[in-house]
């Protein structure tokens, strides 16, 4: 299944039907604040978006496909930083992008912890479309050691968290260097997760993507 906002394949929610965000355009490059799918944009990503499973802490499937929404600066950073993974033999591997609003909420009322979660009352930069959960492979496929799983809650998930191998420690460090190279900043409690610098200025959104 596939979709994209930018070929105009994005439903209002009716709560959020005022909502003035640009999610569209005519011109050929799209405004960076626009909402597109990074698949019309780069085949070099490794996709593995685990809330259109049930392979999540939610245990449901709250996603209809398995697609990745970002705006489209957003977009542009994250193609850099793989375009630098590539070349020393490693690939982005992506968990999770842009979260409407309302899956934030059912994941506030599992885990009401700020630490892990993001209070739906200020929302997330994930429903602000600056946020993505990662990870990174090698040319086999094969997923580096991270030390903990994606949404692991506990202090092992942590930056600051040092008991582990010299060899998880060093993949950290990687992912966490060129991300920030390519103006991402990292969230301390969540080695996975990174925004786009400023992306907390953009508006918080709760439009869905349709899914054909």
């Amino acid at each position: 299944m596939s979709c994209s906002v930018y070929k105009n394949n994005f439903s209002i929610n009716p709560s959020n039907s005022n909502n003035k965000e640009p999610f569209k355009t005519n011109a050929f490059e799209p405004a960076d604040s626009t909402f597109v799918n990074l698949k019309d944009f780069s085949k070099e990503f490794v996709f593995d978006m685990k809330y259109a499973t049930t392979d999540n802490f939610l245990k449901e499937k709250v996603y209809d496909c398995p697609e990745c929404f970002l705006r489209y600066k957003t977009i542009k950073a994250l193609i850099a930083a793989n375009t630098t993974f590539r070349k020393k033999g490693y690939q982005i591997k992506i968990y999770d992008c842009y979260r409407p609003l309302d899956i934030q909420k059912k994941m506030w009322q599992i885990v009401s912890n700020p630490e892990y979660v993001a209070n739906p009352s200020k929302g997330s930069i994930h429903n602000r479309g600056g946020a993505v959960d990662i990870s990174l492979v090698d040319n086999n496929g094969n997923e580096l050691n991270m030390g903990t799983s994606f949404d692991f809650f506990g202090v092992e998930a942590g930056h600051k968290y040092k008991d582990f191998s010299k060899e998880i420690l060093s993949n950290r460090k990687l992912l966490k260097r060129i991300m920030r190279k390519n103006d991402f900043i990292s969230f301390d409690s969540e080695w996975w997760h990174y925004n786009l610098k400023n992306a907390n200025k953009d508006a918080v959104s709760n439009q869905k993507w349709k899914c054909d």
